[in-house]
């Protein structure tokens, strides 16, 4: 396919997940089963577009004067792509397979994209302008660098495994990749991204195979480390899904102690076991849940009560500090939505309030900028919990060994790191203690 052809077929995609109001890869499945002359070259161009006009999306709408999907591409590729006018009037023919001409309005709206400082906030900040008061609560005088940070595509970082390996040996192994050492975790590395937006296929190295690496930002790495965790604790990790954060648990804790992983939904803990098996952690038992769990019933946890020296909840939550991978979702989110989120924080805290023993911790994990979801969360949760203190950000932060995150501290108490901040996904942590 050509490139103009490839934003045609962009554009098409554009317009199923729009009207249908469908997530992004499904759209993209779809399109791709149904012109199997795309090869994966074509496909992953057009994901790539796709994506970037979605982190532009209200940008792209404000300086088109339209939010059709045309509009919505033409508008992405001045602002994300730095294309000027005729570099997109080349993409824009109206030749074979290429989209329909630049007309003389197109034309005449694509200079204001020089202009974004003058749109209105939501439109410059790439937000829902619903969450534009939750934003601004976050991030104050820098709320403008810190959206546009967000828009910006996302590295491809690894955890190096080190119960099987350590940081400079698979560096050297991955050498031909071109990796990075992360500028904070000492257990990442960092891989350049092409211009399809994609990195190396690294599940397809054979160092991947041995598990000798994880694919985990670099962020995801550093909350890890700041829950605190010691070797030979008893750990549960309440929210565990595929595994990430038990698999880092379990290096940091050298394999001593005890991880019990588990989840509400058993569906979310099926990739866990076979990276488990992969990453020869041997201190982590997980417990699969028969349904849902429910609050209203026993916990299936009820054994572990007061027992545990650190439960890790790792919430569910919008995931607005990952909007760099997944832009459609911040487009799909509603009030509803963030309100489900909020209840479900609770009451996953509280039944974490009932594991934790006297002097044990919580550790408060979210892939959130939103308030809501931190400082208010935490807030909530000492108004119903007496006896759990909230520890400083500046302990939290020089106890895991990088003081220098205490800086990003909220002012409710807990830790922010955020694309503009550390380079990272946005995550949120707050560390409590309960009264011993």
């Amino acid at each position: 396919m050509t490139p103009a052809a490839r934003v045609a077929g962009a554009i098409e995609v554009l317009a199923d997940l729009i009207e249908r109001r469908r997530p992004a890869p499904d759209a993209l499945k779809d399109w791709g089963l149904a012109r199997r002359f795309a090869g994966s070259k074509d496909r992953a161009a057009i994901a790539s577009l796709v994506y970037d006009a979605l982190r532009r999306r209200a940008s792209s709408a404000w300086v088109m004067e339209g939010e059709t999907p045309r509009a919505l591409m033409i508008g992405m590729l001045a602002l994300q792509r730095g294309l000027d006018g005729e570099a997109i009037a080349a993409l824009f023919s109206g030749e074979r397979f290429a989209p329909e001409a630049l007309s003389v309005d197109e034309r005449a709206r694509l200079a204001r994209a020089a202009q974004l400082d003058a749109a209105p906030l939501a439109a410059a900040c790439d937000c829902p302008e619903w969450l534009l008061p939750s934003f601004m609560r976050a991030f104050g005088p820098a709320l403008r660098d810190e959206m546009r940070a967000l828009t910006a595509r996302a590295p491809l970082d690894v955890r190096v495994n080190s119960l099987k390996s350590d940081r400079r040996t698979v560096r050297e192994a991955l050498a031909h990749l071109g990796p990075e050492n992360t500028p904070l975790s000492p257990f990442g590395l960092r891989f350049p991204v092409g211009e399809d937006g994609r990195g190396p296929a690294l599940q397809a190295e054979p160092e991947f195979l041995d598990g000798w690496f994880e694919i985990q930002d670099e962020g995801s790495q550093l909350v890890s480390v700041l829950s605190g965790v010691v070797p030979g604790s008893r750990v549960v990790d309440l929210c565990a899904g595929a595994g990430g954060k038990t698999l880092a648990l379990a290096a940091l804790m050298d394999n001593s102690g005890e991880i019990v992983a588990t989840d509400v939904d058993a569906r979310r803990l099926v990739a866990s076991h076979a990276r488990l098996q992969r990453s020869g952690a041997t201190n982590v038992t997980v417990r699969t849940p028969r349904g849902r769990y429910d609050p209203r019933r026993p916990d299936p946890l009820a054994d572990l009560a007061g027992t545990v020296d650190l439960v890790l909840v790792d919430a569910p939550c919008t995931g607005s500090g990952t909007w760099r991978r997944n832009p459609d979702a911040k487009w799909r989110l509603r009030p509803g939505g963030l309100a489900e989120r909020c209840r479900d924080q609770a009451v996953v805290l509280d039944r974490a309030a009932s594991l934790a023993r006297p002097g044990g911790r919580i550790a408060y994990i979210t892939c959130s900028v939103l308030p809501e979801e931190n400082d208010d969360a935490i807030a909530a949760f000492g108004q119903r919990h007496r006896g759990f203190t909230l520890l400083p950000a500046a302990e939290v932060a020089a106890a895991a060994g990088f003081p220098e995150l205490a800086q990003w501290a909220t002012p409710g108490g807990g830790i922010l790191l955020t694309p503009h901040r550390t380079g990272t996904d946005a995550f949120f942590i707050a560390v409590m203690r309960r009264a011993p």
